[in-house]
């Protein structure tokens, strides 16, 4: 007797031509990785053959042929063609052998789960699917929740018909397979009560950078549907995987709190499902605990090391038992065949006013006029080269998609149907923004920019931006160290392939101003807040009971993503140098700061940190770095003083700092003093002899040696650190401090800007120069030069 039906535990990887990509992979997991903690709910398939045995059994090899043949003679258009062969399809009839094979192994799977009628999912899978250089996201149909033997078949019957949707039609003859090469198997398996849990998408990769030390994760409440489909934002949770194996590390870089508006349950018979509002309670809280995230960032490594390969991977927690499972996996299929040894920046100039922000996905720029469509029935106005709007995308969108310079949705997360297609197809898109579709028109021209980190801008009018192509190849190598400046943790990422020797300076303000966004004292006493104010920092901090905790956490997980990029090359980072001014514009800000005629020398840096008036506010500053060094395993991370006058301040900051938990020396911890005040100069050995290293910042350097205050549009002419008093406090701090020992860096803007002095540095003996990104390249080679010139 042919085997029509195979048990996933009798499959392996290497069965693609047999049972599809799809159901291989979960034939290989279910026997070979139980034992490693990857759980898989069990179920069988059907095979190829099957299909091609139901196809000749109902007489339709010719008549799809001649089907796809008018469809290619122009004869007939493609929603003629697909409707015709899917009524086909679905009105065959089963051969007896296969029908008696598919009801024996159900029956079979119903005595195993101890359940009559076990709900089921019904998934396809074709066998050219998930291959290496072609992702078919979605475009076979799956059925949930199918329960009883005879919605079973009809089910697979739909499945099988699904071959010839639109939009599988036409992605493959985007993709050149030819339509009768391809078959379908389709994959039988236990339900995961997720309706009552969660679910989502899981990468073993970043999906924007391909960045390989991290797992993204996406979590929605209910099946997984909505998730894949783009139907709602997600949470996002990535995980830094190098620390997975570490006991005690909480290796979490990021929590990020999605809409989540509905969730996907059982219907209320076999085979249905519906959607529902979820409750405020749920979208106010995680979908994950952090040892869930753990969990499955764990199965994401394991399963990539077994493959060898990065990989896309599908999850769902039972909501009865608390049980994590993974219900598919396949290889990544776009950023893991990029050329790793080049790589294409983009950077935004002139833009105009920000209309919408979202999820960036591409890394690139596109400008054009928009084209907003709502419903795939009218993708027929869609206009070449016009950047798509919509509200969410599915496979049938596809064929307008690779038409569009750019794609915007309202809904989605960054696994979402419209991400993972934008990707393949090589195009920026922003998914996410929740009004695209109410706040754009037909044919308003804007700009959308991909490039600026994890949220994408949706500029108005047609935007200045360049294009850079770097080849590593090229890259020299130095004796000097050339490291990189770092502000926005979410820009971070894209930089990971660059050969830096880590980060010369992390601006922690960028992390307090753009992720946390309220006053550290404001967090600490909100019962000195006024109504308003309260309110705003109470959505600001959904979820977190605790708004210290809220302060802590989310300055340890912006750093850290900045010290996970490095590893385990150092990041110095540098504490908390607001002004006054800039204090009081954060969220609460206003009534813990005095007014100042003269902020930029006056109540900042150092002398805050022991102040009664900022202490605590710098305690959770200590509280974070602590977490970020200890908790989460980034002890590459060195702290650095600004503006500290002199080395009695000093003293009293390392002080403050050790009561809170920051003792130099202790667990490997350095700490470094800004080099910007001429005192850090005159007093160097003082100095050295209580910091472990100097960075020159030059801009409040140069500000401070010529009195010339470095924002004044009247006095920019005289701003110039090549001047020679500036030249000699740069030199003359070098020397002293390396006469004791002491290690320099430079970290202002000059060398970006000017690669004349990066080779003066070199001339100097400077150990480390740091550098804004988008430099590096330039500032490599001018450095590779100053060190051959005797």
């Amino acid at each position: 007797m042919v085997r029509h039906v195979l048990w996933f535990e009798d499959l392996r990887r290497g069965d693609v031509a047999t049972v599809g990509g799809k159901n291989a992979s979960l034939g290989e997991m279910v026997a070979t990785l139980a034992g490693q903690g990857i759980k898989v709910p069990g179920g069988f398939a059907t095979t190829a053959d099957a299909f091609r045995a139901y196809i000749t059994h109902n007489n339709l090899d010719a008549r799809i042929a001649d089907t796809l043949a008018a469809l290619e003679g122009h004869r007939i258009d493609l929603a003629k063609a697909g409707a015709a062969i899917r009524a086909m399809i679905r009105e065959g009839h089963w051969p007896q052998d296969i029908l008696a094979q598919i009801n024996a192994a159900y029956a079979q799977l119903c005595t195993r789960e101890g359940v009559a009628d076990v709900p089921v999912a019904v998934r396809s899978s074709a066998t050219a699917e998930d291959l290496p250089d072609a992702s078919f996201a979605g475009q076979q149909e799956t059925y949930l929740n199918v329960r009883g033997a005879e919605a079973l078949l009809a089910a697979c019957r739909r499945c099988y018909a699904s071959l010839f949707t639109d939009r599988a039609i036409s992605y493959r003859r985007l993709k050149g397979f030819d339509h009768d090469k391809i078959a379908l198997s389709i994959g039988v398996q236990r339900m995961v009560r997720a309706d009552t849990g969660g679910s989502g998408v899981m990468f073993s990769l970043d999906t924007e950078t391909g960045y390989p030390d991290m797992v993204l994760i996406n979590a929605a409440w209910g099946l997984g549907e909505n998730v894949v489909q783009g139907a709602v934002n997600p949470d996002e949770y990535q995980v830094y995987k190098p620390f997975l194996d570490r006991p005690g590390l909480t290796p979490i870089l990021e929590k990020t709190l999605g809409a989540k508006a509905k969730k996907m349950i059982y219907g209320r018979t076999g085979g249905d499902t519906r959607n529902v509002p979820t409750s405020k309670a749920e979208r106010a809280r995680f979908v994950l605990s952090d040892p869930e995230i753990l969990e499955l960032a764990r199965m994401a490594a394991t399963i990539e090391r077994h493959y060898g390969q990065p990989m896309d991977m599908e999850w769902a927690r039972d909501g009865d038992t608390g049980e994590l499972f993974i219900v598919q996996a396949r290889p990544e299929t776009v950023q893991s065949r990029l050329d790793a040894g080049a790589f294409r920046s983009y950077a935004v100039g002139q833009h105009g006013k920000v209309l919408l922000s979202g999820l960036s996905v591409g890394g690139a720029v596109a400008t054009g006029p928009v084209c907003v469509i709502e419903d795939a029935r009218d993708i027929d106005r869609f206009v070449d080269g016009a950047i798509l709007v919509t509200s969410i995308t599915d496979p049938d969108w596809v064929p307008i998609m690779k038409r569009a310079a750019a794609i915007i949705t309202d809904h989605g997360g960054r696994t979402s149907h419209a991400a993972i297609v934008s990707r393949e197809l090589g195009l920026p898109a922003i998914v996410g923004t929740g009004t695209a579709t109410h706040v754009l028109h037909d044919d308003q021209e804007v700009t959308v920019s991909c490039a600026e980190g994890e949220t994408g801008f949706i500029y108005e009018g047609t935007a200045e931006f360049s294009v850079q192509d770097i080849a590593l190849s090229e890259i020299p190598q130095t004796r000097t160290r050339v490291m990189l400046n770092m502000a926005n943790p979410a820009a971070a990422v894209r930089w990971w392939r660059l050969p830096a020797g880590g980060v010369g300076l992390a601006r922690m303000e960028f992390v307090i101003n753009n992720a946390i966004k309220a006053h550290p004292m404001a967090l600490i006493h909100p019962e000195c807040l006024d109504d308003k104010t309260r309110e705003k920092i109470d959505a600001l901090t959904l979820g977190y009971d605790d708004k210290k905790l809220f302060f802590i956490e989310k300055l340890a997980m912006g750093l850290s993503r900045i010290a996970a990029v490095s590893y385990p090359d150092p990041v110095i980072v540098r504490m908390s140098d607001f002004k006054t001014n800039e204090y009081a514009d954060l969220l609460g800000g206003r009534g813990f700061e005095p007014h100042e005629e003269n902020p930029m020398i006056g109540f900042r840096g150092a002398s805050r940190y022991y102040s009664d008036a900022y202490a605590p506010g710098f305690a959770l500053e200590c509280a974070a770095i602590k977490r970020l060094r200890e908790e989460m395993g980034f002890d590459n991370v060195i702290v650095m003083i600004p503006f500290c006058r002199t080395p009695q301040e000093a003293d009293r900051v390392l002080e403050v700092m050790a009561a809170n938990g920051l003792k130099r020396g202790e667990n490997g911890l350095e700490v470094y003093v800004m080099c910007e005040v001429p005192s850090n100069v005159i007093l160097a050995e003082e100095f050295a002899g209580r910091f472990d290293g100097f960075s020159i910042g030059s801009n409040d350097l140069t500000q401070l040696t010529l009195g010339v205050d470095r924002d004044s549009g009247e006095l920019a002419d005289l701003f110039d650190e090549r001047n020679a008093a500036v030249q000699w406090m740069i030199k003359t701090v070098i020397e002293r401090a390396h006469a004791v020992g002491s290690k320099v860096g430079f970290c202002g803007q000059a060398p970006s800007n000017d690669p004349d002095f990066a080779r003066l540095l070199v001339g100097y003996g400077i150990d480390t120069i740091s550098v804004t990104p988008d430099s590096f390249l330039a500032v490599k080679r001018n450095v590779a030069e100053a060190e051959k010139t005797p």
